[in-house]
């Protein structure tokens, strides 16, 4: 059973026994409890606890906490260093006159505890130095206990695969970049070239979102929950005196709200770029259908998004243009991105969807959640800021680990959804290359479109093109 499966219920995160051994005893009085909660302790005594001997085993929510938020305070090798050095010296490893058969149960243990750590972060082990660990203390385990050699084996496998997976998705990001980056130069080119748009492509609304829900989907798959927890490690390092393994890895993370910032720019270039205001109204229209589609999905993270490509200025100020659009449907989505009383109306709508997702079988499209990204973001990020990492005896507050492995392990649920839509290719490759325009050029765009209605605009319009000149994008 893994971590996901001991973290369901609201108070099983905070729930383990305080002395399962002689261990436990040793280090209770640097750990404090609240009616049995762990809520404080010092660094060595939460690595400690981790530490698995024979008889004890460390409750699956407290680890998963623990190694999800201790990189704030120790990097991940040096945290897998002590826990080995830990093992070798209380269970005397490196003795030439060890009990093998005393030790079974030890190195089952323990081998429990890496197959966890490597299941749940492996994103960890890109480092090589926690590779070496890895290879030095399993190797130990195998010398003492050969029947493990199996196991062993297994758990290098399954973390090789996760690895070269994301490499392979790193990769393909990295050429859908450079790919959108030639289309876009392409346009700046031969403008006359650039003539297609979205609804050429994929006229039906609905199967535009699901493919928006591979895409969304497939960045959720490929975020590491430790990402959330570097993302709040201070900046201000000197990079050049740091080796790039040792800094924060939130890659994936930063890669995904890019992605929410590509599609709203694209939905604003596709209006903004058609002279004619009857195209104009037509694409405002079928994006309110894509956006109400994504939204009957689960998939919040693509209907805020367009709908923040709807609503920007360039696209808003076109009166004539939305002049010929029924706004009914999308004055109901535009109150699921009402902000107020802290995105209420759209936490409600997220709630339901995971109550529908809870009941739903396996592989329906029922289970599908993609919570608004950016919002999920900023709601860890002020449970961060608004906790004390320590308190004012010096001890670092796992409360706070309790309540941002909670808010990590919901999305863990979320991410790990399959996308059960099939795959249209030529739509995917124009949602991820299509030209985009920049902040300017849409307002260029859009003033071309529909004139200045004022003074102001007016002066914008002249320094715009004044800046285009000779072309614009």
């Amino acid at each position: 059973m893994g971590f996901l499966d001991f973290m369901s219920s609201d108070r099983a995160l905070a729930l383990f026994e305080k002395n399962h051994t002689d261990q436990g005893s040793r280090i209770s009085q640097a750990l404090e409890y609240e009616d049995g909660n762990l809520i404080s302790g010092t660094l060595e005594a939460f690595i400690r606890h981790i530490v698995p001997t024979g008889e004890y085993y460390p409750d699956r929510t407290y680890l998963f906490a623990f190694l999800l938020s201790s990189r704030l305070y120790i990097k991940p090798y040096k945290l897998l260093e002590q826990v080995c050095q830990l093992c070798i010296t209380q269970q005397n490893l490196n003795s030439t006159s060890i009990d093998k058969s005393s030790l079974s149960n030890f190195c089952s243990n323990l081998m429990q505890l890496l197959s966890e750590w490597t299941e749940t972060f492996p994103y960890d082990f890109r480092d090589e130095r926690l590779m070496k660990q890895l290879r030095d203390i399993t190797q130990k385990c195998i010398a003492i206990n050969p029947m493990l050699r199996k196991t062993v084996g297994q758990l290098m496998q399954m973390l090789i695969k996760k690895l070269s997976t994301l490499e392979k998705y790193e990769d393909v990001l990295a050429r859908v970049t450079t790919a959108a980056a030639e289309r876009m130069q392409s346009l700046r080119t031969n403008p006359e070239a650039f003539q297609t748009n979205i609804i050429d492509i994929c006229p039906d609304p609905y199967i535009l979102a699901q493919q928006l829900t591979h895409i969304e989907l497939e960045r959720l798959t490929n975020i590491g929950p430790e990402e959330f927890v570097q993302a709040f490690i201070k900046e201000g390092i000197d990079e050049s005196k740091v080796k790039f393994r040792d800094l924060k890895r939130t890659k994936n993370l930063e890669a995904y709200v890019e992605w929410f910032n590509r599609l709203s720019y694209l939905v604003a270039t596709e209006i903004c770029m058609h002279i004619k205001k009857k195209h104009r109204a037509k694409l405002i229209e079928y994006f309110i259908e894509v956006a109400r589609e994504c939204f009957n999905i689960g998939n919040f993270n693509s209907l805020m998004a367009i709908m923040s490509g709807i609503n920007m200025s360039p696209v808003m100020r076109l009166r004539k243009t939305w002049a010929k659009v029924n706004t009914q449907k999308y004055d109901v989505l535009e109150h699921q991105m009402d902000p107020s009383n802290n995105w209420s109306t759209y936490r409600q709508s997220l709630r339901a969807a995971m109550q529908r997702a809870l009941s739903a079988r396996e592989g329906a499209c029922d289970r599908i959640v993609i919570p608004f990204f950016s919002l999920l973001v900023k709601d860890i990020y002020f449970l961060n800021e608004g906790c004390s990492n320590r308190l004012s005896n010096g001890h670092i507050n796992f409360e706070k680990f309790w309540q941002l492995a909670k808010q990590v392990t919901v999305f863990m649920t979320w991410k790990n959804v399959e996308c059960p839509y099939e795959r249209d290719r030529k739509a995917l490759n124009y949602l991820l290359t299509a030209p985009v325009f920049s902040e300017n050029s849409l307002y260029l765009a859009s003033y071309e479109s529909e004139g200045p209605d004022n003074a102001f605009e007016r002066d914008k319009y002249k320094t715009l093109k004044n800046k285009a000149a000779p072309s614009h994008k």
